[in-house]
C-alpha cells in the first residue's frame, strides 16, 4: 500500500485546520453577539430605572400645587412643558416632575430642584428676570389662582432624594408618558422628623415591597426664604414621600389597601398632627417623573 507523501498529508489536514479556524470564528461571532445583545438589554433596563447620569445631586426641592383656573388646567400644562422645562434646564435648575392633582380638578403640581440652597436664589432670579418668563408670563399668570402653596425640602439623605429620570423620548415613548405618582404628605412636629421618619421607615418598605418604586423621602429645608419674591409655607416641619406606581390597579389593589392599613401605626408613633395627605398625581406629558418600563 503507497504511504501518501508529505504534500499529500499536507494538503488532506488543510480542509481540517480550515474548517476548524471557521468554526472557531463563528463560535467568537456568536458569542460577541450574544455579549452586545446582554450589554444592549442591561443598558436599556439600566436607563429605564436609573436617574441621567449628568442630572443628580439636586439637594433643594421646591414642591409647588399651584390652583389653576377652573377648566384652564390643561391649558396652563400646554403651555409649561412647551415653554419652562430646557429654560430652566439651561440655568441649571430642573424640573423633576409635573403632575395634574387626581382629585382636585383645579390643582397642578410641579417639582423643581436645585443643587444649592445658594442656587435657589441665583437661578430664580435669573429666570425670572429672562426673556422666556417675560414672553409668557402674563399668559402663565392669568391662568393661576393661587402659587403660594409651597414647601422648600431637602432629600432626607443624600440617597433618598428625586431622581432625575431622562427627558420623555418622543419616538420610544411614542404613547405618552405611564404611571401614577403618590406623595404622601406627613406634617411632623417640632424637633421629630429624623425620629417619625425611622417609625415611618417599615411603612415605606411595604410600599416598596409591593413593586412601586420610591421616587424620594423629603424633609423640610428649614432655613429663611432666600427668595423672598416667591412664598413658601413656613407651617412646617413636613415629611414628604414620594413613589411612582405601574398602574391603576397597583394603586387601587396594593397601594392604598396598605396606606390604609398603615394610618392607625403612623399616627400612634404621636410624631405627627393629624392624618397624612395623600396626593394622587398623573404625570403631564413631559413630567420626568413616571414609570418607565
Amino acid at each position: 500500500m503507497n504511504q501518501p507523501n508529505r504534500t499529500e498529508l499536507a494538503a488532506q489536514r488543510f480542509p481540517s485546520k480550515t474548517a476548524n479556524r471557521l468554526l472557531i470564528g463563528l463560535l467568537a461571532v456568536v458569542v460577541a453577539c450574544h455579549l452586545m445583545l446582554a450589554q444592549s438589554v442591561q443598558r436599556t433596563t439600566q436607563s429605564s430605572i436609573e436617574p441621567a447620569a449628568h442630572l443628580s445631586n439636586f439637594q433643594v426641592l421646591e414642591f409647588r400645587r399651584y390652583t389653576i383656573k377652573e377648566g384652564e388646567r390643561e391649558h396652563f400644562a400646554q403651555y409649561f412643558d412647551a415653554y419652562f422645562p430646557e429654560a430652566l434646564q439651561q440655568l441649571g435648575t430642573i424640573v423633576a416632575g409635573d403632575f395634574f392633582e387626581r382629585k382636585n380638578s383645579s390643582g397642578f403640581t410641579w417639582i423643581r430642584g436645585f443643587h444649592t440652597l445658594e442656587d435657589r436664589a441665583v437661578v430664580n432670579a435669573q429666570f425670572y428676570a429672562g426673556s422666556v418668563w417675560k414672553e409668557h408670563k402674563k399668559t402663565m399668570n392669568d391662568l393661576i389662582v393661587d402659587s403660594d402653596n409651597v414647601m422648600l425640602l431637602r432629600p432626607l439623605s443624600p440617597e433618598r432624594g428625586i431622581p432625575i429620570l431622562p427627558s420623555i423620548d418622543p419616538i420610544v415613548e411614542a404613547n405618552g408618558v405611564q404611571g401614577i405618582v403618590v406623595a404622601q404628605i406627613f406634617a411632623v412636629k417640632a424637633d421629630s422628623v429624623e425620629a417619625f421618619a425611622k417609625a415611618a421607615e417599615p411603612t415605606f418598605a411595604s410600599y416598596r415591597a409591593t413593586g412601586l418604586r420610591e421616587a424620594g423621602v423629603l424633609v423640610t429645608l428649614d432655613v429663611p426664604n432666600n427668595y423672598p419674591q416667591l412664598p413658601i409655607r413656613t407651617d412646617g416641619p413636613f415629611l414628604v414621600w414620594l413613589g411612582v406606581l405601574k398602574d391603576k390597579q397597583m394603586l387601587e389593589n396594593e397601594f392604598n389597601p396598605l396606606a390604609e392599613r398603615s394610618l392607625q401605626s403612623l399616627s400612634a408613633t404621636g410624631l405627627i398632627r393629624g392624618a397624612p395627605e395623600s396626593v394622587v398625581l398623573d404625570p403631564t406629558r413631559r413630567s420626568r417623573l413616571r414609570w418607565l418600563p
